[in-house]
This record gives structure tokens, sequence and C-alpha cells, in this order.
């Protein structure tokens, strides 16, 4: 049983991991493309508000997303990132409304979930 669980945490823990290091490095391979698919227009209010560019608004999106990678991969602060995403994707669910992001965006924060509750005596 133990074993069964390591296993399991560890498939969660790359398949989270996974996405959200390919999310994180896309955003600084092809920003334009991020912002111009996936940022709301009310965004850029708030973004001129505090004097950051819409590109650099996606290079923080991108660090975060890559920290949040390398802490599930590396289970350095597991606990507080999968809150810290889990949070970030109900932002992003309730910016995009109902689509194929929100079925992804559910999903995900499941796993973050399921990371979050696992027994500590089984995080590894």
């Amino acid at each position: 049983m133990v074993q069964s669980l390591r296993y399991s945490q560890w498939v969660l823990r790359l398949s989270l991991a996974a996405v959200f290091l390919w999310f994180g490095v896309g955003k600084f391979i092809n920003p334009d493309y991020w912002i111009n698919a996936w940022l709301p227009q009310w965004i850029y209010g708030m973004l001129e508000t505090f004097n950051i560019s819409a590109k650099n608004f996606m290079y923080l999106n991108g660090i975060f997303e890559v920290l949040v990678g390398v802490s599930v991969v590396s289970g350095i602060f597991i606990r507080i990132f999968s809150v810290l995403a889990g949070l970030f994707l109900l932002g992003v669910m309730g910016t995009h409304g109902l689509n194929e992001v929100l079925v992804r965006d559910v999903a995900l924060v499941g796993g973050f979930l399921a990371l979050f509750f696992w027994p500590d005596r089984h995080l590894a």
C-alpha cells in the first residue's frame, strides 16, 4: 500500500509539473502568443495602473509557473506551491468562463488539492 501511494504521488507530481513547466517555459519562448490568445482585455487597464507591460506580466506568470513545476518535482515547499497554484488556476477559471480551459483547470486544481492533502508520512 505504501509503495502504491508513493508511485501514485510521483505520477501525479510529474504530470502536474509537466503542465506547469510547459506553460511556464512557453511564456518565455512566445509571450506574444499568450498575450494575444489568453490575456483578457480588461487586464490591460489593470496592468497600466501598476505600470506593468503585458509582456512583463507574461514573464511574471512564466516565472511563477516554472517555480510551481520545480517545487512539485523537487518536493520543496510542495504544499505552499500547491495552494498557490490552485488559487492561480481559480483566478484563470474565473477570468475565462465556461470553456475547455475551465475543464482542464478543474482537473489541475483537483491534482493540486490531492497533493496538498496527501498524508505527511507518504509525501516524498
